[in-house]
């Protein structure tokens, strides 16, 4: 399957996205993922983006197409991918368009995950990650058993910075305004599949329907 996974922070793309990738062996591609990991590594491109993610802003798209261009190339993308929150905005959505005809791809659908933003709040805000190997903790709903420290690896089990109350409103105000119109672009062509996500068993069945429909 060749897919994009729409919708805001903390509306379970990661989760679906993976459960997707276990089915048919699809490979998951989140921006933010790649984009932390250079953070991480304090390369140039980290350093850059690092700014933004903190303030819980969007990086600019030259970044953004320039790794997603060569990461389309890699060879576990044959069987089939899952983009993870990108595009984020009509700009990239046509840039991302030209460059899937450029590389003769063709996509199955996009998909567009409804989550009420009280429940994105609670969710994002009670999350905890692993400094070391990201490993995710809830703090509600699957704490270390160790307070502050991982399961997996034993490193420190911290609130990322752009996952405080404050960080999270404004990115949810920067998704309604800059990327939630993705969903009519995509609406609009004819390749939206609008689903409410509070399940993600659910919206697992509803998109294998979708693919065989």
């Amino acid at each position: 399957m060749r897919l994009i996974l729409l919708g805001a922070p903390g509306a379970g793309k990661g989760t679906v996205a993976k459960l997707l990738t276990a089915i048919d062996g699809s490979v998951q591609i989140s921006t933010g993922d790649i984009l932390r990991a250079a953070v991480k590594a304090g390369t140039e491109l980290g350093k850059k983006a690092q700014t933004a993610m903190t303030a819980g802003e969007l990086v600019s798209d030259d970044l953004i197409m320039g790794i997603m261009g060569e990461r389309l190339l890699e060879d576990d993308c044959k069987a089939g991918f899952l983009l993870d929150g990108f595009p984020r905005t009509i700009p990239q959505a046509e840039a991302l368009k030209e460059l899937l005809a450029k590389l003769n791809i063709e996509l199955d659908g996009v998909v567009n995950l409804n989550v009420p933003r009280e429940v994105i709040l609670d969710r994002l805000t009670t999350r905890r990650t692993c400094v070391d190997c990201g490993a995710i903790y809830n703090v509600k709903s699957n704490p270390p058993k160790e307070g502050g420290k991982c399961d997996a690896c034993g490193g420190a089990v911290v609130q990322r910075d752009d996952e405080t109350e404050e960080a999270i409103s404004k990115r949810l105000d920067v998704f309604n305004e800059q990327t939630a119109p993705l969903a009519g672009f995509y609406e609009g062509k004819g390749m939206l599949w609008d689903i409410n996500a509070t399940s993600s068993d659910v919206v697992v069945g509803t998109i294998q329907a979708n693919l065989k429909g």
